[in-house]
């Protein structure tokens, strides 16, 4: 029997933006603030040992989910909370050159834009991706895995292993949100030296996410707080080893708690992207809308001849149908392809062919 993820019969198609949540995370919360609540790494009774243990397994499950080793792994508020801390470590190494893309989000790159090196553009190729042979030398590139308009996976492991030909000690750092839905990440394989994603982008719940540091023995922390420091003098402090030092103060514990649940969820079952076929292939047939994404892309973004995003958004909204419009918080890929905004559609394991059908045939009706 098919997991229930629908609410009042609304066709949700915007699991890019974040994606629903299953019974079975809502459960394992629920049931960890119900039976298991206390605190992490501050108490030696029998219910905060247990939350710690709960607290290992789960960076064990997202080590393994990765590629990674546990130490490895640090939890954070999100993606954005990830690359405004890692634009801060890279700030202490007093980086010259980062190297960005018109694909990245403005989590992505505002972040490492904004700490005082000179940044550089990696130029894309005719399909709006990362030109793998043209990686500018820089001190740190930022990658971004998938954009969330375009919808195309990167070659991330090319992409890293020709910026290390043009300069061997260059910090890599990935943006992994839109990617990890769709396809399976080793950060080993990749080589890369920061990664990171939000929970609410598998099916668990906002306010977690994960910060994958290569050598977290090369950086320090950039929070400051209760459970990061080992010990502190009267002008002096020394900090826990990785990855306690780079998670000051409580972490979000019961989100942690639901992740390992949404992976396994997700590993299970992963979006079809034959429905974004089917509804690629549909949306060319209707007058007046021009897809932007390719083909095999894994979400659908479009614009309507005439129509603004956002009139489009509101006018299939009211007839049941949610999807995302805007820039995406991408404004330079959108500047790339020459519009102000697109409407996007993306999709949940959960999403089926009933869903696919019913909503083109709502943008038919909105569009005639």
């Amino acid at each position: 029997m098919q997991e229930k993820t629908q609410v009042n019969k609304i066709i949700y198609l915007d699991a890019a933006a974040t994606y629903q949540k299953s019974d079975a995370v809502i459960q394992k919360m629920a049931d960890f603030l119900h039976n298991d609540y206390a605190n992490a790494g501050r108490g030696v009774c029998e219910r905060a040992v247990k939350v710690d243990d709960m607290i290992a397994q789960a960076r064990r499950d997202v080590a393994k989910f990765i590629g990674a080793t546990d130490r490895q792994v640090v939890f954070v508020n999100g993606t954005t909370d990830a690359m405004n801390m890692i634009a801060q470590m890279l700030k202490q190494k007093n980086v010259r050159t980062v190297a960005v893309s018109d694909l990245d989000h403005h989590s992505a790159r505002l972040p490492v834009e904004n700490i005082g090196a000179m940044v550089v553009v990696c130029p894309l190729d005719d399909k709006y991706n990362i030109d793998v042979e043209n990686i500018p030398n820089a001190d740190v590139l930022l990658i971004t895995a998938m954009s969330n308009v375009i919808g195309v996976p990167q070659d991330v492991r090319a992409i890293i292993s020709n910026a290390k030909k043009q300069n061997p000690d260059v910090i890599t750092v990935v943006d992994a949100a839109q990617y990890v839905v769709h396809n399976q990440i080793d950060v080993t394989e990749w080589g890369c030296d920061f990664l990171c994603w939000s929970g609410h982008k598998i099916g668990a719940d906002t306010g977690v996410g994960v910060m994958f540091i290569k050598n977290p023995d090369d950086f320090n922390p950039v929070e400051f707080g209760g459970g990061m420091v080992l010990r502190v003098d009267e002008n002096s402090s020394v900090w826990n080893t990785a990855p306690d030092k780079f998670e000051a103060g409580t972490l979000p514990l019961t989100q942690i708690i639901g992740l390992p649940v949404a992976i396994d969820a997700l590993k299970k079952n992963r979006p079809d992207h034959n429905l974004i076929k089917y509804m690629y292939a549909e949306l060319s047939k209707i007058d007046g809308v021009r897809i932007i994404t390719q083909p095999d892309a894994a979400m659908v973004s479009f614009v309507v001849d005439g129509m603004h995003a956002l009139d489009f958004g509101a006018l299939v909204g009211v007839r049941g149908l949610c999807v995302r419009v805007g820039n995406m918080c991408a404004s330079w890929i959108c500047k790339k392809l020459g519009i102000d905004g697109c409407v996007r559609i993306s999709i949940g394991g959960y999403n089926t062919m009933a869903d696919a059908q019913a909503a083109i045939q709502i943008i038919k009706d909105v569009i005639k």
